[in-house]
């Protein structure tokens, strides 16, 4: 019996000094904290609005090209100490995942709205494959991006805007203007509202029951903040371009 209960105890302590050594191993990884988690993750989907975007329509191939820069520089981060700087690297993935479908579609197929999920979702398979690995924090960001993307389009089209996307994109500097203020104009009617504030609830629930249900010292949890925060993101930048299409079309693009 004693032999017993000093096997078990042998057992406890084992289980309790790996059970620390782990937590001990994200305290001192970077971005383990859950702000920077979350300023990270935030910058990585606003990051297109600024920076991709008007790259990608003056020099669709050079931005095409950074997406190896994206992954060398995960590549190099990996061979400088895997374990302290994993959730970089696999944000990084991530990351590129985005980047690389945003280039395909807004460098060359932007006038097909119909394609702009399929070619967003280009490595989708690779990033539900990422989720049963180490890396699932970067297909979290992937699947969360391209569901906060998804949601936009099917909101847009549900607003009745979808017809004028390809007017925007193929106009001209003087007439693109008078498109979107006809655009604006279709937002500000009960219907358009409703939908857009019904669809705004339903995705910071979603947002809310993930962070609600994730933990910050598991791989699987910090997975499941920056889905949140991609999501919370999301909807904060749709919210300021649905703001900017009312009060000032020219600003918004299209939204």
């Amino acid at each position: 019996m004693k032999e017993l209960l000093t096997k078990n105890l042998e057992v406890k302590d084992k289980f309790n000094y790996e059970f620390h050594k782990k937590v001990d191993s994200y305290e001192n990884t970077f971005l383990s904290r859950p702000i920077c988690l979350r300023l990270w993750s935030s910058f990585f989907v606003i990051l297109p609005i600024f920076i991709q975007a008007p790259w990608v329509r003056l020099e669709p191939i050079s931005a095409l090209c950074f997406t190896f820069v994206i992954l060398f520089g995960a590549f190099i981060l990996n061979q400088k100490g895997k374990n302290k700087w994993f959730i970089v690297i696999s944000l990084l993935l991530g990351v590129s995942g985005s980047w690389l479908g945003g280039c395909l579609f807004w460098g060359w197929l932007s006038p097909f709205p119909i394609l702009h999920i399929p070619v967003e979702a280009v490595v989708f398979p690779l990033a539900l494959v990422g989720l049963g690995t180490n890396w699932k924090i970067g297909s979290s960001f992937y699947i969360s991006s391209l569901f906060g993307t998804a949601v936009t389009d099917i909101t847009i089209f549900l607003i009745g805007i979808m017809d004028q996307w390809r007017e925007v994109i193929t106009a001209d500097a003087e007439t693109a203007p008078l498109i979107l203020q006809n655009t604006s104009e279709n937002l500000i009617h009960i219907k358009s509202l409703s939908i857009i504030v019904f669809v705004g609830l339903i995705l910071w629930f979603i947002s809310k029951e993930i962070f609600d249900s994730a933990t910050v010292n598991t791989t699987s949890g910090k997975a499941l903040l920056v889905s949140s925060y991609v999501i919370q993101t999301t909807l904060i930048v749709d919210g300021i371009f649905i703001f900017l299409a009312i009060l000032q079309p020219t600003f918004s693009g299209l939204v």
